[in-house]
């Protein structure tokens, strides 16, 4: 990774894990200006997953279309934007365990946010399982 301050080569000097999946923390110090900042670095699987749909076709996994469809089922509560984001983050750390060569079918998706989504609130589980049958 480069500095963003100046664009020179930088080393990890400290490193941690997260507690949202597949997120690492790291401090960088730069070997040119000997700035030190942060960096936040997840998977990223909009690249790596693809989703294998009805027909046996395989197409880009979106992350956002996932979170899209949550918060349309969450509307309805107050805090959607926020429910939405921390219930893709649970969803997508457990299609991690249902993923098979980079390939996820859509069935999984749907029946695994259904089931997140039934613990969670019902009602848009009822909502989301209109949709996503």
């Amino acid at each position: 990774m480069v500095c963003v301050y100046c664009a020179g080569d930088t080393q990890v000097i400290n490193s941690r894990l997260q507690k949202r999946p597949n997120q690492v923390w790291r401090r960088r110090k730069c070997l040119a200006c000997e700035a030190i900042f942060s960096t936040h670095e997840a998977a990223a699987y909009d690249a790596a997953w693809r989703v294998k749909i009805a027909d046996g076709k395989l197409v880009p996994f979106i992350r956002n279309k996932l979170f899209v469809s949550l918060y349309k089922s969450l509307e309805h509560r107050p805090s959607a934007l926020d429910d939405a984001t921390a219930l893709t983050d649970t969803i997508m750390g457990r299609l991690l365990k249902a993923t098979q060569n980079g390939a996820v079918d859509a069935k999984t998706i749907a029946s695994t946010a259904h089931g997140v989504l039934k613990r969670f609130d019902k009602a848009a589980a009822v909502h989301y399982l209109a949709f996503h049958p």
